[in-house]
């Protein structure tokens, strides 16, 4: 259940907060910039079999990634990171790096440090209308690519294979 109080302790449940459908993935809110006076954010990501990014860089955050569900394999400067269920995942500012979710899709806890992810994530999304992983879609690179750029993101290859 969620709660919030006026020294800005709060907390949600699964499946509360902000949802988006963000470049075919669910990703719902539970920590953004407004609640953290912009030291970080928190999203609890859904993604299907296959899922991939584009590699990029962030220019002004570390991310990270806890694994809920599922295996991924992220590719970080010259690392590949092979990470199942309770894996935890690094990436420094700076550094390229992608991910691609395995065969049976994933769940994961992305950190963001500080928070400006949260707004490129609402920016570029969606309101998702249900709490499901949205259907295929194309996703418009040039977009991408500029909403990023306003968020300190720089896209700088394509997805994995």
């Amino acid at each position: 259940m969620q709660t919030k109080k006026t020294d800005r302790t709060y907390s949600l449940a699964d499946k509360e907060g902000d949802a988006y459908w963000f470049v075919g993935a669910l990703l719902q809110l539970k920590a953004g910039g407004a609640d953290t006076d912009g030291r970080f954010a928190l999203l609890d990501q859904t993604m299907p079999p296959d899922y991939a990014v584009p590699r990029h860089i962030h220019i002004n955050e570390d991310e990270a990634w806890y694994l809920l569900e599922g295996s991924m394999t992220f590719f970080c400067g010259e690392h590949v990171i092979k990470a199942s269920k309770y894996g935890w995942i690094f990436a420094p500012r700076g550094i390229p790096h992608t991910f691609k979710v395995g065969s049976e899709g994933a769940r994961a806890l992305t950190f963001a440090f500080p928070s400006s992810f949260a707004d490129f994530v609402a920016e570029m999304g969606e309101p998702a209308p249900q709490l499901t992983v949205p259907p295929p879609a194309p996703v418009d690179p040039h977009r991408l690519a500029e909403v990023a750029h306003r968020y300190g993101i720089e896209i700088v290859g394509p997805p994995p294979d």
